[in-house]
């Protein structure tokens, strides 16, 4: 729940157990854990590969993570409030490649996957912005865990692949995305 040395040991061991051959991981906003020391939470993780503002090359896709959201609740990664959020957010996603074939967030970009218990939309603006400009073949991210799905924006498949309910419990299915005739496509939704 706060990314505590025995939660992050813990998680990569359930992680090694999973039969995928790749296993790409970001932190969000209840890693404190990755915030405040990451280069020893970093060290715990020896299955998968770590994103944090930070790029891979699996397969040929570049896949490009990052743990930031909007404010809060006062918890990891967040952006200031403000004009100062805005700046660092923009700040933040501009270091998106501009090639990038997969994007992973935790938080979901404005208006897409982001409506809260209230009906708010609580995505980030400035995210937006960028993967409009990048049109990424796959923006995944979570967070807001009662927005869970798929949706097609031009070019772009975002999925909301939270799977804990509003209780943190694992209550909702993995959402799987195949490339099919080089489109990304959800599975069994």
């Amino acid at each position: 729940m706060t990314g505590s040395t025995h939660e992050i040991a813990s998680f990569d061991k359930w992680l090694a157990k999973q039969s995928h051959r790749h296993k790409i991981v970001i932190a969000g906003n209840h890693e404190l854990g990755f915030e405040d020391d990451p280069q020893g939470a970093r060290r715990l993780l020896k299955t998968p590969i770590y994103l944090e503002d930070s790029s891979a090359v699996i397969e040929g896709l570049l896949i490009y993570g990052s743990p930031w959201q909007p404010w809060f609740h006062d918890w990891a990664f967040n952006f200031k409030t403000g004009a100062a959020g805005q700046l660092q957010a923009k700040d933040t996603w501009a270091r998106i490649p501009v090639d990038v074939d997969v994007l992973v967030t935790h938080g979901p970009p404005h208006g897409i996957l982001d409506r809260t218990m209230d009906r708010s939309h609580v995505g980030c603006g400035e995210l937006l912005d960028v993967v409009k400009r990048v049109k990424p073949k796959i923006h995944a991210f979570g967070h807001i865990h009662c927005a869970r799905g798929a949706t097609r924006r031009g070019k772009t498949l975002f999925v909301n692949a939270c799977i804990c309910d509003e209780a943190y419990m694992p209550t909702q299915a993995p959402i799987v995305v195949d490339f099919i005739d080089g489109r990304a496509e959800p599975v069994g939704i």
